[in-house]
């Protein structure tokens, strides 16, 4: 039981460490006025799709974790 607790919270904390760093550098993406369009400050910042998919995979890692820890195989 120890195990699938780590396991869960090892999915957990990295799923958070790629989150903070895929967030944290795209801030003159979304700048109005540096050199884009008004409407390309409204739209999707860069790499936007590819934070989908970090998410999108995080959330299924600690779905599994989840399943796997409520599961009765290893009572």
């Amino acid at each position: 039981m120890r195990t699938v607790r780590r396991t869960a919270a090892a999915v957990l904390l990295t799923a958070l460490a790629a989150l903070a760093t895929g967030c944290g550098h795209d801030d003159a993406a979304t700048t109005p006025g540096a050199g884009g369009s008004p409407a390309a400050a409204t739209s999707a910042p860069s790499g936007y799709a590819d934070m989908e998919k970090k998410v999108d995979a995080a959330e299924s890692a600690a779905a599994a974790a989840d399943r796997d820890a409520t599961s009765d195989a290893d009572k």
